[in-house]
């Protein structure tokens, strides 16, 4: 028994004109273009930050917005690694650690209360600090200055010496600045 459907040889979609509400909703029913491309497909990232923080997209405590449709990130063969980027909890860091290793950032609205309760800086402008570089399998550290000041996991303006060009670093604890070198 032929099991196949017939196709017709226009559109259902010929002559019509669709609204921009009703596209949205006929989207999910079409195969994403990123899985047959070898690519993560962004709807994941947004689910795996619903999951972390328990908010949908737009609410208190969640994503401010979707991941961009046109992202082009390899395809993740593990499971996504999903953590809060500071301790501040403004935005969740969503990591593919895989060979075709990628980290990306994504903004989150505060959740209320969250607000009232600024983060306490743990670096003022003029403190001696270590400044480290970071990368993959090694780490080179040296005294440094605080150009400005900022909580843990806040991005300053830090220097070497008196005279030597400012660098930003990320804060990781009171008198340890980062910077990362991948």
């Amino acid at each position: 028994m032929d099991t196949t459907i017939p196709r017709p040889e226009f559109s259902w979609l010929d002559g019509w004109r669709l609204s921009p509400l009703v596209l949205p909703m006929l989207l999910p029913l079409c195969d994403p273009p990123s899985q047959a491309s070898g690519l993560t497909d962004p709807a994941a990232i947004d689910r795996a930050v619903i999951a972390f923080t328990g908010s949908e997209i737009g609410q208190p405590g969640g994503a401010r917005m979707a991941a961009d449709r046109r992202l082009q990130l390899a395809a993740c063969a593990a499971p996504l690694t999903v953590d809060w980027h500071s301790p501040a909890r403004n935005a969740v860091r969503v990591e593919c650690s895989t060979p075709t290793s990628w980290r990306i950032f994504v903004a989150v609205n505060a959740a209320p209360g969250a607000a009232a309760k600024p983060a306490l800086p743990a670096v003022k402008r003029g403190d001696a600090l270590t400044i480290m570089v970071r990368g993959r399998g090694f780490s080179v550290q040296q005294s440094g200055e605080a150009i400005e000041g900022g909580a843990v996991g806040d991005w300053i303006f830090v220097r070497t010496a008196r005279k030597a060009e400012p660098l930003r670093a990320r804060i990781e604890r009171p008198g340890l600045a980062v910077i990362p070198a991948n």
